[in-house]
């Protein structure tokens, strides 16, 4: 099954009544009403723009096996993971978990997180698992999917940011793990912030956009004509080289570790391989690790993957 399709169908509903005006106008009107805005309102998510945001330190609370932290004023929830002992002087070091997509009707913290954050807590990381705006206990996303795709790297962001504020975490010892869709906000994450986060990728989607959205259109009912409408809308104001990942590589400072099963329904094995190839070509620290026969899930590679995941995270 493709793994986006869910967000394919939000897109064409979400968007249908989208920005197909002309560039000088201010004012569209939405299911929601009539909005007003700068002529180009996501201009401030493109990579150039994040690049220049500073990212201050906000609240951040743990209550039971959640955590919960502020992002422009939007709370958005999260599911922890704390290794067994007591607390380190400076705190754990911590793995940021980035799932992929989930449709909402069936979401649960820790959905497609969870295994992996088991055997890192288990061996001394403290995992936290963001649900994103719009799931879990967070509050509501925005009357837009688009909006909220572009706005996931600005909520890891603000999450490694207040990792000063968590007295269980130590903010300078962060890595990342991300799957499928996560993977790509992963590496958002590593282009724009230029740090050096150690990061584990798992059949990541690392295609440009607006392709990583349009690749899994085929299961559409119109297959993907409406989405592409809305994707035409999109690029007739703004350049979507500036919101995507492949313009970018040379920002990123990381060591990264890729897994890729060749069984994958969902992420074809070219794609990883592209990945490795184009960062290498950048003199970037990326490796690539191949499971024949194992799936979108890494299925029949998983213990493998897990534990060269936990070798890549205690060597950097």
């Amino acid at each position: 099954m493709r793994l986006i399709a869910g967000l394919t169908v939000g897109l064409i509903l979400g968007f249908s009544v989208w920005y197909f005006w002309p560039k000088e106008k201010k004012v569209f009107l939405s299911p929601e009403g009539k909005w007003t805005f700068e002529s180009k309102p996501f201009e401030k998510y493109s990579f150039p723009k994040l690049r220049e945001r500073v990212f201050i330190p906000d609240g951040i609370w743990v209550e039971g096996s959640m955590f919960y932290y502020w992002v422009e004023g939007k709370k958005v929830s999260g599911q922890i993971l704390k290794p067994v002992g007591s607390v380190p002087t400076n705190g754990w070091p911590v793995i940021i978990m980035l799932r992929g997509y989930v449709d909402r009707e069936i979401y649960q913290p820790g959905v497609g997180t969870r295994r992996a954050a088991e055997m890192f807590s288990q061996n001394g990381y403290l995992t936290l698992a963001p649900d994103f705006l719009g799931y879990g206990g967070s509050d509501q996303s925005f009357p837009n999917n688009l909006e909220d795709r572009f706005f996931h790297p600005i909520e890891v962001l603000q999450l490694i940011a207040s990792l000063k504020n968590l007295d269980m975490a130590n903010p300078n010892q962060v890595a990342l793990w991300g799957h499928s869709n996560g993977g790509q906000i992963a590496l958002s994450v590593l282009e724009i912030s230029g740090k050096d986060f150690p990061t584990s990728l798992w059949a990541p989607v690392s295609k440009p956009f607006p392709y990583s959205i349009l690749y899994y259109t085929d299961e559409a009912d119109d297959n993907g004509k409406a989405l592409r409408r809305v994707v035409a809308g999109f690029e007739a104001l703004y350049d979507s080289d500036e919101f995507s990942i492949q313009n970018y590589y040379d920002w990123i400072s990381a060591p990264v570790q890729v897994h890729q099963g060749t069984a994958d329904e969902a992420v074809p094995l070219k794609w990883s391989q592209a990945l490795e190839k184009s960062l290498k070509d950048k003199d970037k620290n990326v490796k690539l690790y191949i499971y024949p026969g194992a799936d979108h899930n890494l299925l029949g590679g998983w213990e493998a993957a897990v534990e060269r995941s936990l070798e890549w995270f205690k060597q950097k």
